[in-house]
């Protein structure tokens, strides 16, 4: 069949396209993101309690911290724990904010780092400071804009260790606000949770997120820290654990008591400026994590374009029919999804947020390009 041949009947290709996108579609809801709906948390197998470091990296975030950091302060924790707060160069009033807090809280240590670090941009040597400094092996990282959900965050997330378990993944939302920009940001969020922790139950840990995320010591140390991306400037969470991940020594904690709670930007330059952060690092994943990643958000941006050619120029009565499947599983797996991660004030306009993502990808697709910048704040 020759060219001419093959446009006499375009208009049946864009309908098997469209068939073919939605089964791709559906192969990752159905094989991927319904297994964070079937997951349940199993009861710890280390009866005893292991000491924690928790590690908080802040530049210029006192205001931040006089919130949030008396919630990582007073955890109902019955072992030993400690606070590891690295004050990273801050030009405000961080210094005298810390010494208050260390005055009524013997469990929290301060660094003071008054130098930037040569050829190391971003968060990565503040960070690196902080768990070389830990005591315990195990460590639990959030940021100084976090708060925990509950007092019993530090014991909950410690309980998904046992004695394969080298990384746990957390599920770190945003306060839920009124107005467009807070759901979708929240939105985006919760898709990209729903991918990290269901991938990672099929043993294809690709990412997690530095505002909840434990992993041990002596893991880092193992991988000589984050020397393999020394020159990235972001990447200090989801870079690590893609290298560090393996189908054996990840877990996952979606227990609403270990999640944390950051307050979500007030404008949509700022939520660009976010995102285009973060997905400058994701070029440097690994190539299998890259191609499923890419292959799923391919297919996603095409669905609604090709649903629309299809329904004018092939036949409305099949191409709903494609529509219907694909929505149906969505509502399958999406409620229990959000209920799950608390997000289901989400799911009525979670169809408005799914043709949204159509323009999402147009918008920062480019950022896939750009070299990434060195602040990390």
């Amino acid at each position: 069949m020759n060219l001419n041949q093959l446009l006499l009947y375009w208009h049946d290709i864009i309908f098997i396209s469209l068939s073919a996108v939605a089964f791709i579609q559906l192969f990752y809801f159905l094989y991927f993101f319904r297994r964070l709906n079937a997951y349940e948390s199993k009861p710890a197998t280390i009866f005893e309690n292991q000491p924690v470091s928790v590690i908080i990296c802040a530049r210029d975030e006192s205001v931040n911290l006089s919130k949030n950091l008396t919630a990582s302060l007073q955890q109902q924790y019955p072992a030993t724990h400690e606070v590891i707060v690295v004050n990273d160069n801050s030009f405000d009033d961080s210094k005298y904010l810390l010494e208050e807090f260390q005055q009524n809280f013997k469990q929290l240590h301060v660094i003071e780092l008054k130098q930037e670090a040569k050829l190391i941009n971003g968060k990565k040597f503040p960070l690196s400071i902080g768990i070389k400094t830990a005591k315990y092996d195990i460590v639990l990282l959030t940021d100084a804009d976090c708060v925990p959900a509950s007092e019993q965050w530090i014991d909950k997330m410690q309980d998904v260790y046992d004695d394969t378990t080298e990384i746990v993944l957390g599920y770190g939302a945003y306060h839920k606000k009124n107005g467009l920009l807070n759901k979708l940001v929240r939105w985006e969020t919760f898709h990209t949770a729903l991918q990290y922790l269901s991938y990672s139950l099929a043993g294809f840990t690709y990412m997690g997120v530095g505002r909840n995320l434990s992993y041990k010591k002596s893991l880092f140390f193992k991988h000589k820290g984050f020397s393999a991306h020394n020159n990235v400037p972001s990447g200090d969470d989801d870079l690590f654990i893609n290298m560090a991940a393996t189908k054996h020594n990840t877990k996952i904690s979606i227990d609403p008591a270990t999640f944390t709670l950051s307050e979500p930007v007030n404008t949509w330059s700022q939520w660009m400026k976010q995102k285009n952060r973060h997905y400058t690092t994701s070029r440097y994943y690994k190539p299998v994590h890259k191609f499923f990643l890419g292959l799923y958000s391919f297919t996603h941006f095409l669905f609604f374009p090709l649903l629309v050619v299809s329904l004018i120029y092939f036949s409305w009565q099949w191409s709903l029919v494609v529509f219907g499947v694909r929505f149906m599983i969505q509502v399958l797996v999406y409620y229990p999804a959000m209920k799950k991660l608390d997000e289901k004030d989400l799911f009525p306009l979670f169809l408005f947020f799914d043709v949204w993502m159509f323009f999402y990808y147009l918008i920062f697709a480019f950022a896939l390009l750009k070299k990434p910048k060195p602040a990390w704040n």
